[in-house]
C-alpha cells in the first residue's frame, strides 16, 4: 500500500462569522489575498499551508452551519455568492471547500443531534472536510465498489476513491461506501487513521491545485458514531442534489468573472486596436467594446440565475417536498447552463480580444480556459437542457441525485 501524501496540517483556529454581511466582507478580504499569487500557484501546482489555513481560519468554511449549533446559517443564495467571490480570485481554492459544504449539508440532513453537535463543532473550529465519494473506472458515476461492513462495535471500509477534491489539505475525509444492502453510507475518517491513504496524483490541465486525487481505504476502521446513512437523502425529497449543483455553478461563475476581469485589464493596458477601427486604443475599438459588453451582460444573467436558484433552495429549506425540490433543481439547472457557457466563452474571448500578446506564458491567462474547461465537465450541461425541456413539455420532475 503506498504511503499517504505529506502536507503540513496545522491545528485549526477559525474565526466564527456571525451573519451574512460579515460572510461577504470576509470573502472579499480573503479573495484579495488569494488573487495575489493565483497564477503562480497554478504554475507550480503548490499551495502553501499558510494560504489554506488563512482561508479556512477565516471562518468561511463554517458559514452554513445551522444557527442552532452556533453557525451563521447563511442563505443558500449568499453561500453561492461567497463561493463565486473566492472562485473569481482562485477557482481551485474556491473548489476545495465545495464538497466540505456538501458534507455539512449531509450532516444536517442525516445526522443525529449528537453527530450534528460534534461535527458542526469541528467545522466551526476550522476543521476541513474533504470528500472520498466518487470512483473511477465504473460504468457511470453511481457505480460504487467501495464496501463498508460491520466489524465489532464499528465498521471497516475497503475501496479506492477518485476525484477526492481537497484531500491533501483535509483534517477529515468523508468516505462513501456501500453496505451489505448496497446502500450508501458516509463515514467521516480523521486524517492519519491507519488504512487511510491520500495519494496526491491529480494531474489535470485545469483546477490544478484542488488536490482532486486518489484516496485508498484498506481495512479502514471507523466508529459507528462517524457513519451517516447518506442514502436516505435520496429516498425522499431533499435539497442534497440541487445544493451540490448550486455550489458547482458558483465556481463556474467565479471562473467567468476572473476571465472577464483579466480581459478588461489587458485590453485597457496592452492590446492594440485593429487597423480598420481608426482609434488610438484597443479599449476604443467598437467591435471590442461590443464583445466586452456582451460578455458582461451574459455573465450578469448567469449570476442572476445563480442567485435566483439560491432563493429557490432557501424557499424549500424549511419544508422540502416533491414540488419545491423540483423547482429548486430546475432553477439550478438553468443557472448551471449559463455559468458553464459564460465560463468557457469568457475564458476563450480573453485571447481573441487581447490578441497574440495575451498568449505569452508570463501572463498564464490560459489557466482561465483550462479551469473552465475542466470544472464544467463535472456533469454534462447538455442534460440540464433536457431536464428543463422535459419538465416543460412532459411535466417530468428532475431526477433525484447529486447531479440534479
Amino acid at each position: 500500500m503506498p504511503e499517504s501524501a505529506v502536507y503540513p496540517i496545522n491545528p485549526p483556529a477559525a474565526h466564527r462569522i456571525a451573519d451574512e454581511a460579515e460572510a461577504l466582507r470576509v470573502a472579499e478580504r480573503v479573495a484579495t489575498v488569494l488573487l495575489e499569487q493565483d497564477a503562480e500557484r497554478d504554475r507550480t501546482r503548490h499551495v502553501p499551508a499558510e494560504i489554506v489555513d488563512l482561508y479556512s481560519n477565516s471562518g468561511l468554511w463554517g458559514i452554513s452551519v445551522p444557527k442552532a449549533f452556533g453557525g451563521a446559517q447563511v442563505s443558500y443564495a449568499v453561500l453561492a455568492q461567497v463561493i463565486a467571490i473566492i472562485s473569481a480570485a482562485d477557482p481551485s481554492l474556491g473548489q476545495i471547500p465545495q464538497n466540505h459544504y456538501c458534507l455539512l449539508e449531509d450532516i444536517r440532513l442525516q445526522g443525529t443531534p449528537e453527530q450534528q453537535a460534534h461535527f458542526f463543532g469541528l467545522a466551526l473550529q476550522g476543521h476541513r472536510f474533504a470528500n472520498a465519494l466518487s470512483e473511477t473506472g465504473g460504468k457511470n458515476v453511481q457505480d460504487i465498489q467501495a464496501t463498508i461492513r460491520h466489524y465489532g462495535d464499528g465498521h471497516v471500509i475497503n475501496g479506492r476513491k477518485g476525484y477526492c477534491t481537497g484531500s491533501l489539505y483535509a483534517h477529515w475525509l468523508a468516505v462513501l461506501a456501500l453496505d451489505e444492502e448496497q446502500k450508501g453510507q458516509l463515514s467521516f475518517v480523521e486524517r492519519g487513521t491507519p488504512g487511510l491513504v491520500i495519494v496526491d496524483d491529480w494531474d489535470s490541465i485545469g483546477q490544478r491545485t484542488t488536490s482532486s486525487g486518489t484516496v485508498l481505504a484498506e481495512d479502514l476502521h471507523v466508529p459507528a458514531f462517524n457513519v451517516f446513512p447518506t442514502y436516505r437523502s435520496y429516498e425522499s425529497p431533499t435539497l442534497a442534489g440541487p445544493f451540490a449543483q448550486l455550489t458547482t455553478a458558483a465556481i463556474d461563475a467565479g471562473i467567468a468573472r476572473a476571465a472577464l476581469r483579466d480581459t478588461i485589464a489587458f485590453v485597457q493596458q496592452f492590446a492594440r486596436p485593429w487597423i480598420d477601427a481608426g482609434v488610438e486604443k484597443a479599449s476604443e475599438d467598437p467591435l471590442t467594446i461590443i464583445q466586452v459588453g456582451g460578455l458582461e451582460i451574459r455573465l450578469e444573467a448567469a449570476e442572476a440565475l445563480l442567485e435566483r436558484a439560491g432563493w429557490a433552495l432557501d424557499a424549500a429549506r424549511s419544508a422540502p417536498d416533491e414540488d419545491n425540490v423540483a423547482r429548486a433543481s430546475l432553477a439550478v439547472a438553468k443557472a448551471k447552463v449559463l455559468t458553464t457557457e459564460i465560463a468557457i466563452e469568457a475564458s476563450n474571448k480573453l485571447f481573441e480580444l487581447g490578441g497574440t500578446r495575451s498568449t505569452l506564458k508570463k501572463h498564464n491567462f490560459d489557466r482561465h480556459w483550462r479551469n473552465a474547461r475542466v470544472h464544467t465537465l463535472h456533469d454534462p450541461v447538455r442534460w440540464k437542457y433536457h431536464v428543463v425541456g422535459n419538465w416543460l413539455l412532459n411535466g417530468v420532475k428532475p431526477p433525484r441525485h447529486d447531479w440534479s
